[in-house]
């Protein structure tokens, strides 16, 4: 596949080069063995005479300054904005991903689906002109983009601006140890706890990769670490299944991780499956604090309390309607200001590196 010439390559990092000019990429667990002008399976990273490299390295499809809430991210910094950038391609093949117009795209094409480049240096000036708290990589998968985020998150550091992932979790353990310095938030999708989802919907082998790379996250590299499960009729909606995450999430990444439970449209190629009902996603709340866990979320619906409560004494911490957040009783170091209990939550740190 020739790469288009007004498609600008950048040389790539966490990689392996093998004999007959083939690569080895490292940047997820995919470890795609590619051959010489050939792309891996994300279709963003070629292997030019042995050496990979990016063909997305500051071409960003979407940016917004959004509320830190959207993304979803509860605990950390809230009712500050964040401001959120995405690129084009992914290493999953979700059947029912929400972003498929951006996440699907061939890397040589790129050009022609009008992407635009943003330097790192300009991504944290317009973070900060827009007066937003956190830089986050978002809308495609940015484990891909790991030159890119990588380059942007030791700037925003010395910015003093906070870094976001917001990943399906199929990162390497050698790509979090080139990130993790740098990186204040982890925003993990746990969809399923089984295998066979992993295969079917996503056409990756198995869960456990996700699982171990979460812990890495949050215990290695002490990053805020936040979960969200996608439910979906006839597919990850059994009750067993649900518990099973609320349990690993409660047992692995600690109970005060926040669980954010959100409800499933028809999208893609999944448009045969019918919206997760309330009543599945109310049961996945019950099961998740029935596994001990202290913060559970419901997502993607109209209504339902998504304020914070103090799991001890019931006060309110935070009060959220839609993406308008105050922080009600919380203390600097993130404990409930009427017990003193732990929440867990992050409203104010310095930042740099």
């Amino acid at each position: 596949m020739a790469i288009q010439q007004e498609v600008r390559l950048h040389k790539g990092i966490l990689y392996d080069k093998l004999e007959d000019n083939r690569a080895r990429c490292n940047v997820c667990q995919r470890r795609c063995n590619i051959a010489e002008d050939k792309m891996g399976i994300c279709l963003t990273r070629v292997n030019k005479g042995g050496d990979i490299y990016s063909t997305i390295y500051g071409v960003v499809s979407s940016m917004n300054a959004d509320p830190i809430e959207k993304k979803p991210v509860y605990h950390y910094l809230p009712g500050t904005r964040s401001f959120s950038i995405g690129s084009f391609g992914c290493n999953f093949r979700c059947v029912f991903c929400q972003n498929w117009e951006i996440a699907c795209v061939d890397g040589t094409q790129i050009p022609a689906v009008e992407g635009h480049h943003l330097s790192p240096e300009d991504a944290v000036r317009m973070a900060r002109q827009y007066d937003c708290a956190s830089i986050c990589w978002t809308y495609n998968e940015p484990g891909i983009w790991i030159e890119y985020t990588l380059d942007c998150a030791r700037l925003a550091k010395k910015q003093g601006l906070h870094t976001i992932y917001v990943t399906n979790g199929y990162a390497t353990p050698e790509h979090l140890d080139v990130i993790g310095p740098y990186l204040d938030v982890y925003r993990v999708d746990i969809k399923s706890f089984s295998d066979e989802f992993y295969r079917k919907l996503i056409n990756v082998p198995r869960a456990q990769g996700v699982l171990d790379v979460a812990k890495i996250a949050r215990h290695k590299w002490l990053m805020h670490v936040e979960t969200v499960t996608n439910v979906i009729p006839g597919w990850n909606d059994d009750p067993e299944n649900l518990r099973a995450i609320a349990r690993w999430i409660g047992e692995n990444l600690g109970d005060r991780t926040p669980w954010h439970i959100t409800r499933f449209f028809p999208c893609a190629q999944l448009t045969d499956v019918p919206p997760t009902p309330l009543s599945t996603l109310e049961l996945a709340e019950r099961i998740g604090r029935e596994e001990g866990l202290k913060f559970v979320y419901l997502g993607n619906i109209a209504a339902g309390d998504q304020n914070t409560y103090c799991p001890v004494c019931r006060t309110l911490a935070i009060r959220r309607f839609g993406y308008n957040t105050s922080v009600e009783a919380v203390t600097e170091d993130g404990a409930c200001a009427n017990c003193g209990e732990d929440l867990g939550i992050v409203v104010s740190v310095e930042c740099g590196v």
